[in-house]
């Protein structure tokens, strides 16, 4: 079993890891903190970026075993984000009824949007649905609810109607292994739950970080460096950079759902300053 060519994929052991982009979503150079928005796009200009503030959007498919898992689902088009998961999983040869298993890493409609149709129906019928407790919960909560902002009320009604949609299949935990070999890791601050996975075969490992960063060549160099889109920035801030030393001194691969279309780096470090250096393919 090796990854389909026309995507980037990675083997972990007797993992396949295959980074299926969902497209693009557009968010303001303005919704970073600790960095004056110019700065942020002469950054993002001076590491190739053309357009500054394009943020993509990947979702991961993972095999082993007979399984086919996936982990996130984009954004499925909601308020014109993305909403190129589907086409690309048939292009790789994925069709959506032979997905077992979702794993989320937190609830966002970038992240969940794909999950459901315009009617509400599941996109992936046969998939359980797993996700962190806390993710759930703080979605469910109608004093969050009452709390948020006209515009994240649209997010808890996009959450909620995930929830909602894959209720029998629904599955949450806590911490620890969710399936063989893939143990959930809490990396709280974007999200009351936010939730990365760790892949462990063969001494080999692949961390998928969720949203540990949206605009990587800024806050890969910049940890301190938050986005409106975190729930708890400075809390944010203090795992991203907790997370960077782990993956750099353990030379870690990751995969993250706002990577590059290659999908796959690791991080190193030089000079005191973090750098993204994106993984050719196994």
């Amino acid at each position: 079993m090796t990854p389909h060519p026309e995507f980037p994929g990675q083997q972990v052991g007797d993992f396949t890891i295959t980074a299926i982009s969902d497209g693009y979503l557009t968010a303001s150079l303005d919704f970073l903190s600790n960095i004056e928005a110019a700065e942020a796009s002469r950054m993002q200009r001076d590491a190739g970026q053309q357009e500054p503030a394009a943020v993509h959007i990947n979702c991961y498919v993972v095999r082993r075993a007979g399984r086919t898992i996936l982990i996130d689902s984009g954004a499925g088009g909601i308020r014109q984000w993305g909403g190129r998961l589907k086409a690309n999983l048939l292009l790789a040869g994925i069709e959506p009824s032979t997905i077992d298993t979702i794993l989320l890493t937190h609830a966002h409609p970038d992240h969940v949007g794909g999950l459901v149709n315009a009617a509400g129906d599941m996109t992936f019928p046969n998939a359980e649905l797993v996700a962190h407790e806390r993710e759930v919960r703080f979605w469910q909560d109608d004093g969050n609810l009452a709390r948020a902002s006209e515009r994240a009320r649209g997010n808890f009604a996009i959450a909620r109607q995930v929830f909602d949609g894959y209720r029998d299949t629904l599955r949450t935990f806590d911490d620890g292994e969710v399936l063989p070999g893939i143990t959930a890791m809490s990396l709280p601050g974007h999200t009351d739950g936010h939730t990365g996975y760790l892949l462990e075969s063969s001494d080999k490992g692949l961390l998928v970080w969720g949203d540990v960063v949206h605009f990587p060549h800024i806050q890969i160099k910049r940890p301190d460096v938050s986005i409106a889109f975190d729930q708890d920035t400075s809390q944010a801030a203090a795992t991203r950079s907790r997370l960077l030393d782990r993956v750099s001194s353990e030379g870690l691969l990751i995969a993250g759902m706002h990577l590059g279309e290659p999908g796959f780096a690791r991080i190193k470090r030089a000079r005191g300053a973090y750098g993204l250096f994106y993984e050719a393919e196994a």
